[in-house]
């Protein structure tokens, strides 16, 4: 609930179309369920974002959009271990899925 309340700060303070959240979870549903929250609101009806449509721009880390934009050094030092056991493409795809339905700052 604490990371709703951050990333509507983050909005509120910012603009929608400045925020971009970056995700980290090793699960493609868990990830998926983080991205349609802060595009499409929360799904669980429970936190600050319920019913709150926010469409903001949304990556996994994992995502090429996201390691192209790293020093190759950090992002194996930081990520390298998470990218070789994780399951990346569903992951990915989840995300991806998401930011094509909701996001509206493409």
């Amino acid at each position: 609930m604490e990371n709703q309340n951050r990333v509507k700060e983050a909005v509120d303070k910012y603009g929608a179309e400045n925020v971009v959240v970056l995700l980290g979870g090793s699960e493609a549903e868990t990830a998926g369920l983080a991205a349609e929250t802060v595009t499409n609101g929360d799904p669980t009806w429970a936190g600050p974002l319920a019913g709150v449509s926010l469409g903001l721009k949304v990556y996994h880390v994992l995502e090429e959009e996201v390691k192209n934009e790293v020093d190759p050094e950090v992002f194996d030092e930081q990520v390298g271990m998470m990218e070789m056991v994780l399951d990346g493409d569903a992951i990915n795809a989840e995300i991806k899925s998401m930011r094509d339905q909701y996001c509206q700052f493409l």
